[in-house]
């Protein structure tokens, strides 16, 4: 019933290995070493299979001959992009075929009524291309920051909003596709039937007979149009087979939400919507569940977008957030229930006007608390976060080593009310604590979260009486057991329930129609195997703090600047819990093997940046995990050796300047060949690679020995060290200069420290994990801060994003250890924007300015004060849409330089070859990594600043 603990994993057959290096271009893009086939073996659910290899093809061509490949040995191939999916369809213990690395193009059409988008593109990249155009994509899942086209396509995608109407069947234009034989069909092409009657004649004919049957029993179109007027992923779209008439048509509709079982969508093209960029939003209380459903239909007359119910479990659960407002905190949860309504326009004007007509129907509603509605953003995002923060605050605090499940049902909205109830009492019957009911309220949809304990300690019987029990209820009530997250493996005993014997014959027609040697995907949507949906079930040890929260949705992974190279978050978790389980069954080659691998694939390429957090519904930062592993494989010496840089940072910071100078004016083969033979000798983690890139050293920090504090100081300037250790950009100077200079332009005089030269913000000691030197340093700088900020009476101001991150660092390192100091550190962004800016005259202006925000400024929230800065000199300000994180990590540049080329390699595709005339960040290191990715001289964003405004 649950997955085996790992042994040590078979190698691919010499055959098959081979097989599919030789369908694609490069033999790297085939990886089977164990360490890959667990990392990418995890999905979002709560399956757990481990693939024979995971294969990356390039192009339709490849993916093709795969295909070949997979029919001649009969191995089963299954698609696999953002892994986001929840039922189980995006895992395989066959062939994996990861389509989001090189499949990830978008184009804008007619002016944005149409987008072409390759299957590996986010919801969220797509419409952050429509955007200018005040259009965007139809469905709109919450999880769009991760969740990709061809999972969006297989999964027939709705949301909040788009219901059935702009949902990913109603939006489809066309697709490119290819079939399991290898053939390739564009059905947006005028003669795409044709073509399909000439390369596949007996799909085209099976299809066209498959019709006349649907549309020739009664019964059969009776449950269709009932089924399929709700949101409906259960099964195969054989809507498709009333809606269209031609057998491409009815071919391309059925695939969408064929969850790769049928063949692969190379791309889609989409019709898309109006961007409603306008909204209100509102949470309205009632004293029970029955008063809220009830209150449905005059809701939905008022045209309210979005209708989400939370339940009385739901709001017990919203009030443990720190984050949750007063209105939540209130009420004193007996048997509650609330809808979080919203009201979109794309015009303010039409807005007001609708929810004018909204407030008398919402003043007579039943509530326990008076309704209002808030266009204001922050309001607004603290509404939205009570309903979408109830799956962090459950799955974040469930017990170590249990799984969280998400699941969804859609049933007609009058039966609404009778389901919920159904489904609290069936929790209580199987004592599932905590599980609480939301949802699209208006569409009948409703998802349910449990924890449930697959392993020795559970009950392995209680889910599947659980699933029996739901089963019957959905199902008595005329729904669907799958509204969004698809059949996959976890519903697939029961799509014959569901749809009758007919039906399902019809979809197992299909099904063999297709793919007549059922390599693709098996085991999803149709499986006649009863304990199907309880097998290969997801068991979790207790591991380390970050990997027994992680609920391995892969929300992570798109941010992660390592994605490309080596693993993301949720890779380095799976590495990490696989590790745990063959060391507990004494797999001692399994254990030596991923503890070989993992030194590189884990931990050196990791950036520590703690993006993923930024993504992570539960707020995992890998890095932390990333840390403490580097922290433990350090040696006695190397930490004291680095606790003693601390001590002498002045001088460390002096050598690393001048021995960049002393390259520079060498030949670039010296010390090119000089350090490539340290890191051969010492090891490329010990020993930064020069290259001809890298600016001379900078210049030692300017200090005031005699301590001077002028009374009408307005601020304390930290000076970050890299501005010693690097240069600054031809004939500049630097962030540091430029800030001085803009100050004192306005008559704003600074407080440096005396011991300035002497401190850092210890990052380079905690992204390391050399606790005893980030100790150092915290000790040497916090004392230096209090005194030249007349005990934090002005604002301590860094000149470099990430190290003023550092130092907010430091500040929480020393309240962990009680004794803190109460200082304001701003970064020197936000200084200038609330201080500086308003008295500068721009005396020449830039017609364009590419920005490449950082992690430090994502993650404080200042990005916006680059592009507000940005905008001041600039007619327009560009941020590629693809940006992340350069991976440059302080040294992980130096170290790894193939991390950096990897992590901005899609940002510098998004920069299309344009030239613009300044290309701007925050921070010394990204500087470097992003003018080495692009030939482009990035420079500190207030340096250019304070050229333009002389």
């Amino acid at each position: 019933m649950n997955a085996a603990l790992p042994s040590a994993l078979a190698p691919v057959s010499r055959e098959l290995g081979d097989a599919l290096r030789s369908a694609v271009g490069e033999p790297s893009q085939v990886r089977d070493r164990s360490v890959d086939r667990l990392a990418y073996g995890p999905d979002a659910s709560h399956y757990s299979l481990v693939p024979l290899a995971v294969v990356a093809p390039r192009d339709p061509r490849e993916v093709g001959r795969l295909l070949a490949v997979s029919a001649a040995q009969g191995v089963p191939l299954t698609f696999r992009a953002g892994g986001t999916s929840l039922s189980g369809q995006s895992s395989t213990s066959g062939v994996l075929v990861d389509v989001r690395r090189h499949f990830r193009a978008v184009e804008v059409l007619a002016g944005g009524a149409l987008v072409k988008v390759q299957p590996g593109a986010t919801v969220r990249q797509v419409n952050t291309r429509l955007a200018p155009f005040g259009r965007k994509l139809g469905p709109d899942p919450a999880s769009e920051g991760a969740c990709t086209i061809g999972g969006v396509v297989a999964n027939n995608s709705s949301g909040m909003a788009c219901g059935t109407v702009q949902n990913t069947y109603s939006t489809m234009e066309s697709l490119v596709l290819v079939l399991p034989t290898g053939t390739v069909i564009d059905t947006g092409v005028a003669d795409a039937d044709q073509r399909l009657r000439s390369l596949e004649p007996d799909l085209h004919e099976g299809l066209l007979r498959l019709r006349d049957r649907v549309r020739g029993e009664p019964e059969s179109v009776r449950r269709i149009q009932q089924l399929f007027a709700m949101k409906n992923t259960m099964g195969y779209g054989v809507n498709a087979f009333l809606d269209h008439d031609s057998a491409i048509q009815i071919l391309a509709h059925l695939m969408v939400g064929s969850e790769g079982t049928l063949g692969f969508v190379a791309e889609v093209t989409f019709r898309t919507v109006p961007l409603l960029a306008h909204a209100q939003t509102g949470l309205l209380v009632y004293s029970d569940l029955q008063k809220a459903t009830a209150s449905l239909p005059a809701l939905v007359s008022t045209g309210a977008a979005t209708i989400e119910l939370m339940d009385a479990t739901s709001l017990r659960v919203a009030q443990r957030d720190p984050n949750a407002g007063d209105l939540v905190r209130a009420i004193a949860v007996d048997k509650h229930a609330a809808l979080l309504v919203e009201y979109q326009s794309s015009d303010p004007v039409e807005l007001a006007e609708v929810c004018d007509l909204a407030r008398p129907v919402l003043a007579d509603l039943p509530l326990v608390a008076p309704a209002f509605l808030s266009g204001d953003a922050s309001t607004r995002a603290g509404l939205w976060l009570v309903r979408k923060g109830l799956y962090a605050t459950v799955a974040g605090a469930r017990p170590s080593g249990t799984t969280a499940l998400l699941e969804d049902v859609v049933v007609p909205v009058a039966d609404l009310l009778d389901t919920c109830i159904g489904l609290t009492e069936l929790f209580d019957r199987h004592a599932y604590q905590d599980s609480v009911i939301f949802g699209h309220a208006k569409d009948g949809n409703v998802h349910f979260m449990l924890n449930e304990h697959f392993g020795v300690e559970g009950d392995p019987g209680r889910y599947d009486r659980f699933t029996e029990d739901m089963v019957d209820l959905i199902l008595g009530k005329g729904g669907s057991l799958k509204a969004e997250h698809g059949t996959g493996r976890i519903m697939a005993p029961f799509v014959r329930r569901q749809y009758g014997d007919e039906l399902y014959e019809v979809m197992r027609e299909l099904k063999r129609l297709c793919d007549p040697k059922s390599v693709l995907n098996p085991g999803v949507i149709i499986d006649d195997d009863p304990e199907a949906n309880v097998s290969s079930l997801k068991v979790n040890p207790t591991v380390e703090e970050e990997v027994d929260r992680c609920v391995d949705c892969g929300f992570c992974e798109p941010v992660c600047p390592s994605k490309d190279l080596t693993t993301t978050p949720r890779q380095r978790i799976a590495v990490r819990r696989a590790l745990s389980r063959a060391r507990s069954a004494g797999d001692e080659l399994l254990v030596a093997e991923l503890e070989s691998a993992q030194e590189y694939d884990v931990i050196d390429t990791c950036a520590v940046d703690g993006m993923c957090q930024t993504a992570c519904p539960v707020t995992i930062n890998t890095g932390d995990l990333v840390r403490r592993l580097r922290r433990e494989s350090a040696g006695k010496l190397e930490q004291k050796v680095w606790a003693g840089a601390a001590r002498h940072w002045g001088a460390v910071t002096a050598g690393a300047s001048a021995g960049l100078s002393l390259a520079a004016a060498l030949p670039s083969t010296l010390p090119n060949a000089a350090t490539r033979l340290g890191r051969k000798v010492a090891g490329e983690e010990k020993v930064p690679l020069w290259t001809a890139d890298l600016p001379r050293g900078g210049y030692r920090r300017r200090s005031d020995p005699n301590g001077s504090q002028p009374s009408a100081a307005r601020a304390v300037l930290f000076g970050a060290c890299v501005g010693t250790m690097f240069g600054p950009a031809p004939e500049g100077r630097g962030a540091s200069g430029a800030f001085r200079a803009l100050c004192a332009r306005v008559g704003l005089e600074l407080v440096i420290p005396p011991a300035l030269p002497e401190l850092c913000c210890g990052t380079p000691w905690k992204s390391k994990g050399m606790t005893q030197g980030h100790a150092v340093m915290r000790e040497q700088v916090l004392p230096a801060l209090w005194q030249a900020s007349r005990g934090g009476e002005l604002p301590v101001v860094c000149d470099a994003s990430s190290c003023t991150e550092g130092l907010h660092e430091l500040l929480r390192s020393a309240k962990d250890h009680d004794h803190g100091h109460d200082l304001l550190v701003l970064d020197a962004v936000e200084f200038v924007n609330q201080h500086v800016l308003e008295h500068l005259h721009v005396s020449r202006r830039l017609k364009s300015v590419a920005v490449h925000p950082t992690c430090a400024s994502t993650r404080m929230g200042t990005t916006a004060g680059i592009t507000t800065i940005a905008a001041t000199f600039a007619d327009e300000v560009v941020i590629p849409p693809d940006w992340g994180c350069c991976g440059f990590a302080g040294d992980r540049g130096l170290l790894h330089p193939e991390l950096t080329a990897s992590a901005t390699a899609p940002e510098v595709a998004g920069l299309d070859g344009r030239q613009h005339d300044a290309y701007v960040s925050s921070n010394r290191t990204c500087e470097l990594g992003m003018t080495r990715a692009t030939g482009k001289q990035y420079r500190h964003v207030l340096e250019v600043l304070e050229e333009l405004t002389r």
